[in-house]
C-alpha cells in the first residue's frame, strides 16, 4: 500500500518533580535536604529512513506518544528520564503544523530528523533551594508539561528522473525495463495507482533513481482523476522523460497530448515547465511512430527520441541521455555553490 500523507497527534512525555526529602540516618545530626531532581520527559522525533518507500507503516498509528520522566526520590536520587519516540518516514517527507499549515522541516535527506514535540523538564528537588541562609528548604518543582501538536506529514518522492505522460503511454513498461522495479503493468488507462521508483545502473559508478508517475490528464492540477496526487511528486525530479503514445487507444493527437500534460504541470507549478526534458515517442515498433516523431520534432524545435519497452529500441540511448543531463544539473550546481 502507497501512502503519502497522513495526520498524526504527537505527545511528548511530561517531566517528573522533584522530590521534597530530608536525610534521617541513626547518628548523623541535622542532616538536611537529599531530594532529588525529576527525569525530563521524551521527546517525539520525526527521522528519514531510506529504506522506507511510503507513509504506510504509521498510516494506522494515528497517536504518538513519549515516556514520561519518572519523580526525584530521596538520598538525591535523579529520576530517570522518559524515551523518546522516534517515528521513522521516508526521505523527501515534508513536516507539516496542523494548525498553522507552516513547514517545521523537509526531511529531503537520509538519517534528517526534527523535534517536533520537546519533553516537559524535570522539576528540581529541594536539594537545589539550600543555601547557607535557608537550610531547610521545603520548596521543590513540579515537572514540565510535554509539547503536543498536531502534524501532517506529506511525502514528495525523491527521484533523479520523472516518468510523465498520458495513461497507457508505457510509462511503467518503460520502468520495469530499465530497472528491476516490478509495478503493475496492463493495457487499459490507469494501470498505475501510485507511483513507483526505479534505480537505473548506467555503468559500475553511475547510476540513477526514476520514478513512474501515474497518469495525468486534463484537470489533473484541479483534482480530476488520479494525477493530482501524484503531481507534487514530479517537484523533486531533476530531469523529466516525457513519453508520447503515437498512436493512443482514444483516438487523441499525440501533439495536443505532449501540450496537455506540459499545461498540467504549467498550471500546478510553473516551475516544472522550466525542468531539461527529453521527449520520446514510445512504442517505436508501431507504424505511425516516426511519423509522430518527426512531427512532434518538428512543432517543438528539438530532438525527439524513439523508444520501444517490448523491443528495447532506443532504451540504452535513453539510459546514457538521462545520464549526461543529470551530469550537466549537478556540473551546473557545483557551479553556483562555488561561485555563492
Amino acid at each position: 500500500m502507497f501512502v503519502d500523507r497522513v495526520e498524526i497527534y504527537c505527545k511528548a512525555g511530561d517531566g517528573g518533580d522533584g522530590c521534597m526529602s530530608f536525610r534521617r540516618e541513626a547518628h548523623v545530626p541535622r542532616g538536611g535536604p537529599d531530594g532529588g531532581d525529576g527525569g525530563h520527559g521524551g521527546n517525539v522525533i520525526i527521522r528519514a529512513e531510506r529504506n522506507l518507500g511510503s507513509l504506510a507503516n504509521i498510516a494506522g498509528h494515528r497517536h504518538w506518544k513519549a515516556e514520561r520522566g519518572q519523580h526525584g526520590m530521596g538520598s538525591l536520587k535523579t529520576g530517570k528520564s522518559g524515551e523518546d519516540v522516534v517515528i521513522l518516514v521516508p526521505p523527501g517527507t515534508l513536516v507539516k503544523d496542523s494548525d498553522s499549515g507552516l513547514l517545521i522541516k523537509d526531511l529531503a535527506e537520509d538519517g534528517a530528523s526534527v523535534v517536533v514535540a520537546q519533553g516537559g523538564r524535570g522539576g528540581r528537588g529541594n536539594k537545589r533551594f539550600a543555601t547557607s541562609t535557608h537550610r531547610t528548604p521545603r520548596e521543590f518543582e513540579y515537572g514540565g508539561t510535554g509539547e503536543e501538536r498536531n502534524v501532517i506529514l506529506e511525502l514528495k518522492l525523491i527521484a533523479d528522473v520523472g516518468v510523465i505522460g498520458k495513461p497507457n503511454a508505457g510509462k511503467s513498461t518503460l520502468l520495469s525495463r530499465l530497472s528491476r522495479a516490478h509495478p503493475e503493468i496492463a493495457d487499459y488507462p490507469f494501470t498505475t495507482k501510485y507511483p513507483n521508483l526505479g534505480l537505473v545502473r548506467v555503468d559500475y559508478d553511475n547510476e540513477f533513481v526514476m520514478a513512474d508517475i501515474p497518469g495525468l490528464i486534463e484537470g489533473a492540477h484541479a483534482g480530476v482523476g488520479l494525477g493530482h496526487e501524484f503531481l507534487k511528486h514530479v517537484q523533486r525530479t531533476k530531469v523529466l522523460v516525457h513519453l508520447v503514445e503515437p498512436s493512443p487507444m482514444d483516438q487523441t493527437d499525440p501533439i495536443e497530448n505532449y501540450q496537455q500534460i506540459r499545461e498540467e504541470m504549467r498550471l500546478f507549478d510553473e516551475t516544472l515547465v522550466q525542468r531539461p526534458e527529453i521527449v520520446c515517442v514510445s512504442k517505436s515498433e508501431l507504424p505511425d511512430a516516426e511519423a509522430a516523431a518527426e512531427l512532434l520534432s518538428e512543432q517543438l524545435e528539438t530532438d525527439v527520441m524513439q523508444i520501444s519497452s517490448a523491443t528495447g529500441n532506443g532504451l540504452p540511448k535513453l539510459v546514457r541521455r538521462i545520464a549526461d543531463v543529470l551530469a550537466e544539473q549537478r556540473a551546473a550546481e557545483e557551479n553556483v555553490d562555488a561561485e555563492n
